[in-house]
């Protein structure tokens, strides 16, 4: 629902970085030609469609042939690990997901499995794609009202059969059997795992400054 460009919203985000890190390149990813395009494929266009054009973007970019930093909010999490599974050239070194629902969200059951169809969806090419990330960055909104449950921006979800009771990540069978790979990234120091108290998406520059701008060099 939201565009490349808005000064109040994207475009205010990469005017921020570009302010503060003099110097580097930011990419706001657009699917479509204009602004309007963008904001009507983000509701409307096939995800795997979306991803698709956004791989061709990163791979006719000559400023990202040495490699990227990823940076989405709350669906745009979701929407780069999927970039980071499926088009590992050129390579994302690093992924900062601020407020995205990697576990999904929770649903009347009528809409429970088109959720889950990505999430489980996995191979071993996904796997070893996400696996060369350097560090995936996971940004939880303590009192987010949007997300339910918040603890799926960290990757967790609620106990099967019950819409209270939450598990982390590291209790969950998708990192038991370490079917992402996660179990051996966490091991290895590249998982990375923030939380900022606020309503979704609410933080402050000083915050932003101090949490992320680190990851972006």
């Amino acid at each position: 629902g939201d565009s490349c460009c808005n000064p109040m919203s994207m475009g205010y985000i990469k005017k921020m970085v570009e302010d503060k890190i003099p110097g580097i390149y930011v990419l706001s990813l657009k699917i479509g030609n204009n602004m309007i395009q963008d904001v009507q494929n983000s509701f409307f266009m096939n995800v795997n469609d979306q991803v698709r054009d956004v791989c061709g973007q990163l791979a006719a970019d000559p400023h990202l042939q040495g490699g990227y930093n990823a940076m989405g909010f709350s669906q745009g999490g979701q929407f780069l690990r999927a970039v980071a599974q499926r088009c590992p050239s050129p390579p994302m070194l690093s992924l900062i997901s601020i407020g995205g629902q990697h576990q999904g969200r929770n649903f009347p059951v009528s809409q429970i499995c088109s959720v889950f169809t990505f999430i489980q969806g996995v191979n071993e090419t996904y796997k070893k794609n996400l696996m060369a990330l350097k560090k995936f960055v996971m940004v939880k909104f303590l009192n987010d009202t949007m997300v339910d449950p918040p603890i799926s921006e960290w990757f967790g979800f609620y106990k099967s059969g019950q819409a209270k009771e939450t598990v982390p990540l590291q209790e969950t069978s998708l990192y038991t059997e370490d079917r992402l790979g996660l179990q051996e990234m966490d091991k290895a120091g590249k998982l990375v795992f923030l939380g900022v108290a606020g309503d979704h998406l609410h933080v402050t520059e000083e915050w932003f400054y101090s949490n992320i701008l680190p990851f972006l060099h």
